[in-house]
């Protein structure tokens, strides 16, 4: 091992686009169909929401593509957040990200993994666990080789889901047998269910993780040009995603009825059109869906984790810092992180996890949208600015309308999440004024 190794830019536009779509793209789109609608209230207004949810991701997208334009390091929102706002914000964004959030989202793709494997195969579901800890066993071994390996694994992770959203879209809109727009669910239902501001926040959660991509630009080829066009036109792929299968959907089947199969809608539909075999191969699909997700977290997250060792900011810092001289990857933060999975898919539920960090990481998000003003102040010609958000300064500020609005929402429906999310984001500033007065005294 040697700290002095550098990360390989293994990825490609290609690669770069495929971590955007297969990391967004997980199980949300095959099983949130039934919440949306009951939330939305009408096919017509889910569609809508989808639609809505969506521009505010995309807008998202392009405030983050303009700062990543000009920061093209390995860390993400750790690096855009110390660069713009100063070194502990930037180490309490990263903390999150690292104790916190990562974690949490590699536990819970992993058990559900795990819960749909043993179905599938029919399995006893003691083997759920161990299943799931197999599955990110799996994808951490791959990630722990040289990074073309992971990045293959993710286009074709990605290639693969592709299809069957596909097939469910050209199936809805040539085959369907009801009206898209316009049909209704029961008024129980949807009282029940939240409204359609409610619907809007689920397609938003369902959209999440476009972000990871910034957290590998050291290991993205011509990161400058090659970042911004991956999110962007990764993140136009996965509306069309959204919105087609949602439109297949609500063709094929009537809305009453998808509001009463919930999560099993797309299954349902799957089987509907191409028999049991077909329903099957909708499952194997999610399953691999599950893995690229899985997939494009154990590439991002651990970056970050190495970024704040390189810079000294986290316990055991020579350790988590090196990479390997072979692979040229971060293995020992690879592993910890994985090993933090472990922690939460065994001990806590990381479903609740990940909900209760949603409020902290779109804090964050909202200072980088933020940024992106204090940076265009800073250098008014854009000189260091490789790509440049269009329509300025509206797409930045639908993208903090977007994040404000998940925020409020977070407030008045979790609170107690919210203060548990604050709270875990403020352990990290002793750790951090220990770090750095180590580093002084260095």
């Amino acid at each position: 091992m040697d700290n002095k190794a550098q990360l390989n830019r293994g990825f490609g536009l290609t690669a770069s686009l495929a971590l955007v779509v297969g990391t967004i793209i997980g199980s949300g789109i095959f099983f949130k169909q039934g919440s949306v609608l009951a939330s939305a209230g009408s096919t017509t207004s889910a569609l809508i929401a989808w639609a809505a949810g969506g521009i505010l991701t995309l807008a998202s997208g392009m405030s983050v593509a303009e700062i990543g334009s000009q920061m093209a390091k390995t860390g993400g929102l750790y690096i855009y957040i110390e660069k713009i706002y100063g070194k502990v914000w930037g180490y309490l964004a990263g903390w999150m990200q690292v104790i916190f959030y990562g974690p949490a989202m590699m536990g819970s793709i992993s058990a559900y993994f795990g819960i749909l494997f043993v179905d599938l195969f029919q399995l006893p579901k003691m083997w759920a666990i161990p299943s799931a800890i197999i599955a990110l066993a799996f994808v951490g071994i791959i990630n722990s080789i040289p990074n073309r390996f992971s990045a293959g694994f993710q286009i074709l992770t990605t290639t693969l889901k592709m299809l069957p959203i596909v097939a469910l879209i050209i199936f809805g809109m040539f085959f369907g047998q009801h009206e898209a727009l316009g049909q209704t669910v029961t008024a129980v239902a949807h009282t029940n269910s939240g409204g359609f501001g409610v619907a809007i926040l689920a397609t938003l959660f369902a959209y999440d993780g476009w972000v990871t991509l910034a957290n590998i630009s050291g290991e993205i080829k011509n990161p400058q040009k090659v970042l911004p066009k991956a999110i962007v036109f990764g993140l136009i792929i996965v509306i069309i995603s959204y919105v087609g299968v949602s439109y297949g959907t609500y063709r094929s089947l009537d809305a009453a009825n998808i509001v009463a199969l919930g999560q099993n809608t797309t299954i349902h539909m799957a089987t509907s059109a191409f028999g049991v075999v077909g329903g099957r191969l909708m499952s194997v699909a999610v399953l691999i869906s599950l893995l690229g997700t899985l997939n494009g977290k154990i590439v991002s997250f651990p970056r970050v984790l190495f970024a704040m060792a390189r810079d000294g900011l986290f316990p055991f810092a020579k350790t988590f810092s090196k990479i390997n001289m072979r692979t040229k990857t971060p293995n020992a933060a690879i592993w910890f992180m994985i090993v933090l999975g472990d922690l939460m898919l065994l001990l806590t539920n990381p479903d609740r996890l990940t909900d209760i960090a949603m409020f902290t990481t779109f804090l964050f998000y909202i200072l980088a949208f933020v940024g992106v003003f204090i940076l265009r102040r800073k250098d008014p010609t854009g000189v260091n600015r490789a790509f440049s958000t269009p329509l300025y300064p509206f797409i930045p500020i639908l993208a903090i309308a977007g994040s404000l609005y998940v925020e409020i929402s977070e407030i008045l429906h979790d609170f107690s999440g919210v203060v548990i999310s604050i709270a875990v984001v403020a352990i990290g500033l002793p750790v951090y004024l220990v770090l750095s007065k180590r580093q002084i005294k260095k």
